[in-house]
């Protein structure tokens, strides 16, 4: 049985993990982590600090707000307990600190954990490698209007592997003024806010007379949920290290 702690259990995203758990019977929820949370709702003790834990547990899950990060890393790491951090707009010096914790701790890292978005990531890669230089890339996240990072750490995710396979390319947020024509080596990067969408990513390669698109549209928020509890009864088995979802996928 692989103990789990859901830091931002009062959350939208932490309810969901907590929802999903039930579709795994080998893990059990032992704890939360929230400061706002209503705790009489919840049949598990939720603490306000990592630091005032005082159950065992094997992996924490934290969707909660990147500025919860070090008081995580400060308790995994004194406690030796793994994470799995599906939080994103760290800073680089947050992320370079999530890189010292793995060295003593499995950490599991991002930016989405849904299967379907990483399949897009690997495709996108793909798609850049195969087309080459005389195709222009340009990037549109679209989700609810209460997101508060832009652009998603997805959309971010995406232009960066798709940069890895073209020479020179740099990434363009937005446009705006009177000269914004586009240069030849630019991946845009785009958002778009509104309503409750969950989140959907567009990835448009265009070519002389030919477009194509590749699109992943999450529907619920379940598809995180599930993603980010395969991954703590993943990691619950990991030597300290930094893993990301192909590492989840080449175990399944």
């Amino acid at each position: 049985m692989t103990k789990i702690i859901i830091c931002g259990i009062g959350g939208k995203m932490g309810a969901k993990v907590l929802e999903t758990l039930s579709a795994f019977p080998e893990v059990e929820c032992v704890a939360g982590v929230d400061a706002y949370a209503d705790k009489s709702k919840f049949s598990v003790p939720v603490f306000d600090k990592p630091q005032n834990i005082d159950v065992d547990a094997d992996v924490v899950i934290d969707f909660s707000r990147p500025e919860a990060l070090d008081g995580l890393l400060s308790y995994a790491t004194a406690k030796k307990v793994a994470l799995v951090l599906a939080t994103t707009g760290y800073s680089k010096e947050q992320e370079d600190a999530v890189g010292k914790a793995s060295e003593t701790i499995p950490v599991f890292r991002a930016s989405n954990m849904s299967l379907g978005v990483n399949l897009l990531v690997h495709l996108c890669k793909k798609a850049a490698a195969f087309l080459g230089e005389g195709f222009d890339v340009e990037i549109v996240e679209t989700h609810h209007n209460k997101k508060v990072d832009s652009p998603s750490g997805t959309a971010l995710t995406l232009a960066n592997a798709i940069k890895d396979e073209k020479e020179n390319s740099y990434l363009t947020f937005g446009r705006h003024g009177n000269d914004t024509r586009r240069k030849k080596d630019e991946i845009g990067v785009h958002a778009v806010r509104g309503g409750t969408v969950v989140g959907k990513h567009e990835v448009h390669f265009f070519g002389e007379d030919e477009v194509i698109t590749l699109t992943h549209e999450a529907h619920s928020k379940a598809v995180f949920a599930q993603g980010a509890i395969r991954a703590a009864i993943f990691l619950s088995s990991c030597k300290p290290g930094l893993y990301s979802m192909p590492d989840l996928v080449a175990s399944m």
